[in-house]
C-alpha cells in the first residue's frame, strides 16, 4: 500500500499535488463515523460506535470507531486508521484519490501546490486527469442521448426495455446509447475543447488518414460504462443491435493509461458493499448477467466481461471476500476452459463453488424468469464445490474408459495442488478419496507429482522469460522470539503507546533534592530512551520517535493526533492500536460495571513502565554480552573479562529495579 511509496508528509504534498492547507482542512472537517457509516451499519456504544467488520465475516461486532479521536479499529483483522485510510482500504483508493473523494463529499475546494512540481510531473498529472474527464464527459453524453434524443429512446432505450430493465437499474449502471452518425460524439467533444490527441488516446475516437473529422468507436451501439472500484469511468463496453452487420457483437475500449481490462471487473463498483456484506461473490460472464441479477435483488455479482480471469481481478474480489461462486450457462461450450480460472482462484486462496444453470438458461434469463428468493435458494442449494463440478464434467466425458477416468481424477488432484493451505489440501484429498474409493496415500503421491510438475513449469517459465529466481529471506516468526526478546518488544511498544495516548499530559515530579518540577509524558519517556541510549527494535517506533524529536526541536509536542494525518500505513495502524483498546468493544457501564480507565494513574504507570522497560533492557543486554563471551574466550581475554564485569554490574542493577518495583522472584520475568 502507500507505506512503500511515501515516507513522510512533506513528500505527500509533492505526490498528491494537494496543498498542505487543503490536507489539513480535509482532516479537520471530515468525520470518520460519517464516512465509515456509508459502508458499515453502526450502533452507539458509550462514547464510541460499533459495527460488523466490512473486511471479515463475523457475527459479533469487532469494528470500533472513536468519534473523539477520529480513528477506527477492526479487531477481527487488525486493520485500523483514519477516515482516509478507511477509504483507501475499502475503495482501493490511492492516498490522493481518498483525499479528493473526501474533499468532494464535504465540499472542500482542492488547492494545488503547482510551484513545487516539474513540468513533466504537471504534464503527467494533467494528461491522466484529462483521460478521466473525457470518459466522464462521454458517459454523460451517452446517457443524455439514450434518455433525451428520439434516436436514443426509439433504439437504445427500447432495447433495454425489451430486456425488461427498469429505469432505476438503467440509471444505476449508467447505461447509454451512441448515435448512428459516425462522428457525433467526436464533434461534440471537439466543440467542448478536447483535443484529437486526448480523444484518440482515450479510445473513444479514431482518426484514420482519410477521415480527418474522426469516427466514433462505439457508434450505433448501446453503451455499458466500465467503472473502477471507486466509481470512476475507465472505459466502455458497447453492443451492436443490428443482426445483419458483419462486426463483433460487443466492442470494448482499448487499453489506455487508465483502463487495463485485466485489472477491472464489471459491476464491482455497484456490487462491492453487497459482496462484503454477504461474504460471497457471484462471478458471471456478461454485462447483462450482472445487471439482471441486480434487478432481481441479487447484488453481490461481478463479471469478467469476456476476458479470462486474471490474478489482479481475483485480488480485487479477495479484498471483499474469499468466497466465490462461479455461475455458468447450462449450454456453455467453454466450461472446460474455465478450469484454468478455478486453478487461479485456488492459488489465491479462494473458496470456490460452481453452479450450472439448466440447459438453455444463463444468469440473465434465469434471473428474469424467477423471483429473487427462488434464484437465491437455487444458487445456494445447487452450487457444488469445484471437485464435484470437475468430476461431473470430466467423468461424463470419460464414460467407461478407465484411462480417461484416471486422467480425470489426476486433473482434479492437479487443481488441489494449487491450494496453498495444507489443511485444506488434506480435506479436499479425503473428499476425493471417499468419492472415488481411492486410497488417500495414492492421492497424496499424485499430489506430490502434480506439485513437482507445477514447480518445474514455473521454473521453466522463469528461464524462458529470462527472469532470475527471486530468493526470499523468510522473516523471523513470532513463535521464534524468546522470552527476553518478546518482553523488550512488548515494553517498547507499551511506552510508545503511552506517548501516543497521553504524551501531552503534564506530570509533577521531584528531583534528587526533592524540588518539584513539571514534565510531559513524552519528555519523561524520551529522556529515558536517550539516557539508556536505547536502540529501537521496531522500525515503526523508530519513525515515531524521530517525529517526536523533530517536534520538540520546534517547541511542538507530537502525540497521537499529529500522527493520524501522516501518510504511513504502519504509523496510522500503530496509532489506531494505541488509541482504541480492546475494552472499547464492551460498554461496561450498561452492566453497572465501572473498571478503572487506562490513564487514571498515569504518573505511577509511566514511572513503573519505564522501570520495567529498563529491567527488560538490562536482560536484553546481558543476553547479547553472554552470546559474545564464547568468541572472546580464546581470542581476546581483556574483552572477555570486561564482558563478565559488565554482566555482573547489570545483574546488580536488575536486582535494584526488582526491589523498586516490589516484584517477588516469581513475578520478575
Amino acid at each position: 500500500m502507500f507505506k512503500n511509496r511515501i515516507g513522510n508528509l512533506e513528500f505527500v504534498y509533492f505526490y498528491t499535488m494537494i496543498s498542505k492547507q487543503t490536507i489539513d482542512k480535509i482532516f479537520s472537517t471530515i468525520r470518520v463515523e460519517e464516512i465509515v457509516g456509508e459502508y458499515v451499519q453502526l450502533k452507539r456504544a458509550g462514547s464510541n460506535f460499533k459495527g460488523l467488520s466490512p473486511f471479515h465475516d463475523e457475527k459479533t461486532p469487532s469494528f470500533v470507531i472513536s468519534p473523539s479521536k477520529q480513528i477506527w479499529k477492526d479487531f477481527s483483522t487488525g486493520k485500523g486508521g483514519t477516515a482516509i485510510s478507511f477509504l483507501m482500504e475499502i475503495e482501493n483508493f490511492t492516498y490522493p484519490e481518498a483525499l479528493r473523494h473526501a474533499a468532494k463529499k464535504y465540499g472542500i475546494e482542492i488547492e494545488e501546490d503547482q510551484q513545487e512540481f516539474s513540468e513533466e510531473a504537471k504534464q503527467a498529472q494533467t494528461e491522466r486527469d484529462l483521460l478521466y474527464k473525457i470518459h466522464e464527459v462521454a458517459n454523460n453524453y451517452f446517457q443524455e442521448i439514450l434518455w433525451d434524443s428520439e434516436e436514443g429512446k426509439s433504439i437504445g432505450l427500447s432495447y433495454f426495455k425489451e430486456r425488461e430493465l427498469r429505469d432505476d437499474i438503467i440509471k444505476k449502471f449508467q447505461l447509454g446509447y451512441s448515435p448512428e452518425k459516425k462522428n457525433a460524439f467526436t464533434m461534440y467533444a471537439l466543440e467542448k475543447g478536447y483535443s484529437k490527441d486526448i480523444l484518440e488516446r482515450s479510445g473513444l475516437s479514431i482518426f484514420p488518414e482519410n477521415t480527418p473529422a474522426g469516427v466514433d468507436r462505439f457508434r450505433e451501439r448501446v453503451i455499458f460504462p466500465i467503472h473502477s472500484f471507486s466509481g470512476r469511468v475507465l472505459g466502455f463496453g458497447a453492443r451492436i443491435l443490428k443482426n445483419n452487420v458483419k462486426t463483433a457483437k460487443y466492442l470494448n475500449s482499448p487499453e489506455t493509461e487508465i483502463y487495463h481490462k485485466s485489472n477491472v471487473l464489471y459491476g464491482l463498483n455497484q456490487s462491492k458493499q453487497a459482496i462484503s456484506r454477504k461474504n460471497v461473490c457471484l462471478l458471471v460472464e456478461g454485462y447483462m448477467d450482472v445487471i439482471s441479477l441486480h434487478m432481481s435483488g441479487i447484488e453481490n455479482v461481478v463479471a469478467s466481461s469476456g476476458t479470462s480471469l486474471t490474478t489482479e481481478q481475483i485480488k480485487l474480489i479477495k479484498r471483499l471476500t474469499e468466497n466465490v461462486t462461479i455461475l455458468f450457462d447450462g449450454d456453455n461450450a467453454g466450461i472446460k476452459a474455465s478450469f484454468r480460472s478455478i486453478d487461479m482462484l485456488l492459488t489465491e486462496g479462494m473458496n470456490i463453488r460452481v453452479l450450472l444453470f439448466p440447459e438453455g438458461d444463463d444468469p440473465d434469463s434465469f434471473a428474469r424468469k424467477h423471483p429473487q428468493e427462488y434464484v437465491d435458494k437455487f444458487i445456494e442449494n445447487e452450487a457444488t464445490d469445484f471437485i464435484d463440478f470437475k468430476a461431473e464434467i470430466l467423468l461424463k466425458e470419460a464414460g467407461n474408459d478407465p484411462i480417461k477416468k484416471a486422467d480425470a481424477i489426476r486433473n482434479i488432484v492437479k487443481s488441489i495442488s494449487f491450494v496453498q493451505n495444507a489443511l485444506k489440501r488434506e480435506v479436499y484429498l479425503k473428499e476425493v478419496s471417499t468419492k472415488f474409493g481411492l486410497s488417500e496415500q495414492s492421492l497424496f503421491n499424485e499430489l506430490d507429482v502434480q506439485k513437482q510438475i507445477t514447480h518445474h513449469q514455473n521454473t521453466q517459465q522463469l528461464k524462458d522469460t529470462n527472469k532470475p529466481v527471486k530468493l526470499e529471506i523468510v522473516p523471523k516468526q513470532e513463535h521464534d522470539i524468546d522470552a527476553i526478546e518478546f518482553n523488550i518488544l512488548h515494553q517498547e511498544n507499551k511506552l510508545i503507546d503511552t506517548m501516543l495516548m497521553f504524551g501531552d499530559i503534564v506530570l509533577e515530579r521531584k528531583n534528587e533534592k526533592h524540588e518539584k518540577y513539571e514534565v510531559t509524558v513524552i519528555e519523561e519517556i524520551l529522556h529515558h530512551f536517550e539516557e539508556e541510549q536505547y536502540d529501537f527494535q521496531i522500525e515503526t517506533n523508530k519513525k515515531i520517535i524521530k517525529n517526536i524529536k523533530e517536534g520538540i526541536e520546534n517547541d511542538e509536542l507530537r502525540a497521537g493526533n499529529f500522527f493520524i494525518t501522516l501518510m504511513d500505513e504502519d504509523i496510522t495502524l500503530k496509532v489506531a492500536d494505541a488509541l482504541i483498546i480492546p475494552d472499547d468493544l464492551s460498554n461496561w457501564s450498561t452492566r453497572n460495571i465501572f473498571p478503572p480507565a487506562i490513564g487514571d494513574h498515569i504518573a505511577e504507570e509511566v514511572e513503573a513502565n519505564i522501570l520495567i522497560h529498563k529491567y527488560y533492557y538490562i536482560h536484553f543486554m546481558i543476553k547479547q554480552l553472554t552470546v559474545g563471551l564464547e568468541s572472546y574466550r580464546e581470542g581476546d581475554e581483556e574483552k572477555y573479562y570486561d564482558s563478565i564485569k559488565r554482566i555482573m554490574i547489570l545483574n546488580q542493577l536488575s536486582v535494584q529495579i526488582i526491589d523498586k518495583l516490589g516484584w517477588s522472584p516469581i513475578t520478575k520475568i
